[in-house]
């Protein structure tokens, strides 16, 4: 899970990656971004909250012409471990205060009681370990924690419950970014009702981290008719790679191309699903013209030669910065080798990154 490299980022490169995800925020909040992505967000993304969504991911390559974004997540995983294992207790209480900032934007000056950590069979998650460090996190800070699947949780005497306890927040690291599956139905019912709070939630996702979005991003004339300032528009255009939306219709043009493309499902995460063009077989880009899939200028990470078992190996590298708010609270870095991120290198896994 942990590398024991330290990845070195210039000063100049975390403010250009923090001016590219301040710069993000100012077009998600214009009518004319929402109107666009909403068009084809589930139901559930239309249901608003005042919740901001904790630990966005926004995930970057190095390149020699500065950090390109590669995608955004809304339940970005693994912050919490990279400041349990660095012994940061400052970033670990930042992250209570930015629960407690959630809860305050729903509930005011309510007290909040108590957290649910959620996914589905948590137990059996790759990152498991964290959820029970969430759950100590918030004890250790006066709030109740359980960690649960959502079939567990129980919408009932207008509130959410766990067992016997009333849970006030629910902490959501789901994959169903759409609350759509039968299981999810109670956590679904209780944030369109408002019986909790819930964060990350449908609409962020659909706001932020469906892939298509990237494509309205990259796409400079668009921003300009919505009314996106030039220097706006010259900090995306610099660290968004060119987005385009996968169609039958342009399927010869896409095969051609395919070599200077990285394909990936709309809605993906963790890299499942998603192809280097160069990798494809034609009956892979089939399957992928047959879904819901964005093309992206292909941009090659950077790499480290680190030691392992006595020699030396060379591995990936890529740059997460967790944010919250449109504020970076902390950057890690992950390494690894083949053609997608993956915690099975080793040598690799998440990395201290060393501003200097």
């Amino acid at each position: 899970m942990f590398s024991e490299t330290v990845v070195r980022v210039a000063p100049e490169i975390l403010g250009r990656m923090a001016a590219l995800i301040a710069a993000i925020e100012r077009v998600v909040v214009l009518p004319a971004w929402r109107d666009h992505v909403l068009a084809w967000a589930p139901e559930a993304a239309r249901h608003e909250s005042a919740a901001r969504g904790v630990f966005f991911g926004y995930d970057f390559h190095e390149t020699p012409d500065g950090p390109k974004l590669i995608e955004i997540n809304t339940n970005a995983g693994g912050g919490l471990l990279c400041a349990w294992r660095a012994g940061d207790e400052a970033l670990q209480a930042a992250f209570v205060d930015m629960f407690r900032a959630e809860w305050r934007l729903e509930r005011g000056d309510a007290p909040l009681r108590a957290i649910a950590i959620v996914d589905d069979a948590p137990e059996d998650q790759y990152l498991y370990p964290e959820f029970m460090l969430f759950r100590e996190l918030f004890e250790r800070h006066g709030i109740a924690a359980v960690v649960c699947d959502p079939r567990d949780l129980m919408l009932c005497h207008g509130g959410l419950w766990f067992e016997e306890t009333r849970i006030d927040l629910v902490y959501n690291r789901l994959t169903d970014f759409a609350l759509a599956e039968d299981a999810h139905a109670a956590l679904s019912q209780s944030w369109r009702d408002g019986a909790a709070v819930v964060t990350p939630h449908p609409r962020l996702h659909a706001l932020y981290a469906d892939k298509r979005n990237l494509v309205a991003l990259s796409d400079d004339a668009l921003l300009a008719g919505w009314g996106v300032d030039a220097e706006t528009r010259a900090v995306l255009a610099a660290c968004i790679p060119r987005t385009e939306l996968v169609a039958s219709g342009r399927a010869d043009d896409l095969w051609a191309r395919r070599r200077q493309l990285f394909f990936k499902p709309a809605a993906g995460y963790g890299a499942k699903a998603a192809w280097r063009g160069d990798k494809m077989t034609r009956r892979v880009f089939d399957e992928v013209l047959a879904g819901r899939y964005v093309a992206q200028a292909l941009v090659t990470p950077s790499t480290r030669n680190i030691a392992v078992d006595g020699g030396t190996a060379e591995l990936k590298c890529d740059l997460r910065c967790y944010a919250y708010d449109g504020r970076i609270q902390s950057v890690a870095a992950r390494l690894w080798q083949g053609q997608t991120t993956n915690f099975r290198t080793p040598g690799g896994g998440f990395a201290r990154v060393v501003v200097a």
